[in-house]
């Protein structure tokens, strides 16, 4: 099972017809419907954080629930508000964006690893956001692994140990290209990393 952490969103059902093409049963449940221990340990296969409005402090258990799966190596995927909440439960800052992005198409350079693996680069990808994870505050603990062609914002986060991974961009829109297959590339790095 794959536990969605919905933050309030109207995105987060997108996400899940996304995440149900993998065949994989989802559990959607609500940022303040239960503790960041007990997502954890619900058993979940991985733990998706959904977009959301705010910041992340607006976004329930989700920033606590990341530092909880640094430390148990439970799987993650942030999308939009779940990157920022990486970031901060990292040490990093999340800032306001030169541009506000509500519903606009961007092409996506990345460096072929881990997420992005077969997938071309740059690809599109739609943008519904006005902040962004500040390239300058990442600790050592993340790496950015795309930024938009434009202005090198930073559009994908990976941790350097723990199976966690964050994308700004909405992979889970009919506008963006490759959004089954990077998530597929998610749940493929998560088998691997929690087998060791």
């Amino acid at each position: 099972m794959i536990l969605v952490i919905d933050n309030y969103d109207s995105f987060t059902w997108n996400l899940v017809h996304l995440i149900g093409e993998t065949g994989i049963p989802v559990k959607v449940v609500r940022n303040d419907a239960m503790s960041a221990e007990q997502a954890i340990q619900s058993g979940a296969r991985a733990i998706v954080l959904s977009p959301g409005p705010g910041v992340p402090t607006d976004a329930g258990i989700c920033v606590e629930t990341v530092r909880l799966a640094v430390e148990s190596g439970t799987p993650v995927f942030g999308v939009c508000l779940g990157l920022q909440s990486i970031a901060e439960a990292m040490g990093g800052s999340v800032v306001r964006a030169e541009r506000q992005m509500h519903g606009k198409t961007s092409h996506i350079l990345h460096d072929g690893s881990g997420l992005f693996a077969g997938v071309p680069s740059p690809f599109t990808a739609t943008r519904y956001h006005s902040l962004i994870a500040e390239r300058s505050s990442l600790p050592n603990s993340l790496k950015a692994t795309a930024a938009t062609e434009d202005d090198g914002e930073i559009m994908a986060l990976e941790h350097v140990d723990a199976p966690i991974f964050g994308v700004q961009f909405h992979p889970e829109s009919i506008a963006s290209e490759y959004g089954i297959e990077i998530f597929r590339n998610f749940l493929s790095i998560a088998e691997d990393r929690t087998a060791r």
